[in-house]
């Protein structure tokens, strides 16, 4: 949905109620957790390096579960109190281009695992009031070499007519997404340090 001025709270939360019961606006749900490369979509994948061991592991991981990889001033989650779980419904409010944006999606699945690699993470998949068409996954892994990364990887293709229309641009946005979020997850996992684990962290939110 796209907007002319940025949209109220209340505009917001309207629009999150009526996504909640659409399905996903694709079939490949869940493709991203198998490492499939669905035809006829864009592939997309960055990751960085966090820092090392156990504290900055924990760290990251509460990080992602404040979505602070969103933390970019031009993009904002709402909301960032959603818990991780499969099934909660979000939006991403865009500012671009001299226009704003609303994007609607559902988290697919959710990764907590030890073995063989300490690994936490989710997957959104967009619904039906969504510019785009696909999935993207956000990761935090603690390798065996005691490393930490944060790893976004993607699919998608435009949906609305505007994003096949001015799709140039719209790639340049998700490069632009891509490249500032792990940048963010790396600031944010480097303030944490100097709070202890379970703290508040900020979050944006949307203007009421």
């Amino acid at each position: 949905m796209f907007f002319l001025r940025e949209p109220l709270t209340a505009d917001i939360r309207d629009f999150i109620q009526v996504q909640v019961p659409r399905p996903f606006s694709y079939p490949e749900v869940g493709a991203t957790r198998t490492g499939e490369r669905p035809h006829g979509y864009a592939i997309d994948r960055r990751r960085i390096l966090v820092g090392h061991g156990q504290d900055t592991f924990l760290r990251a991981r509460k990080c992602l579960q404040d979505w602070r990889q969103f933390g970019l001033g031009w993009v904002q989650l709402c909301w960032p109190y959603k818990r991780l779980q499969p099934g909660v419904v979000v939006a991403v409010l865009i500012s671009h281009y001299g226009f704003w944006s609303l994007n609607a999606a559902r988290i697919a699945y959710v990764i907590d695992e030890t073995e063989p690699a300490r690994r936490y993470g989710f997957a959104y998949g967009t619904l039906d009031d969504h510019a785009e068409r696909g999935e993207e996954r956000f990761l935090v892994e603690w390798r065996r070499d005691d490393t930490v990364w944060f790893e976004i990887s993607a699919f998608s293709r435009p949906k609305h007519w505007l994003a096949w229309a001015f799709y140039p641009l719209s790639r340049a946005l998700q490069q632009r997404f891509l490249r500032q979020s792990v940048r963010a997850m790396h600031k944010a996992v480097t303030q944490s340090a100097a709070q202890p684990l379970g703290a508040a962290t900020p979050t944006a939110s949307a203007n009421a």
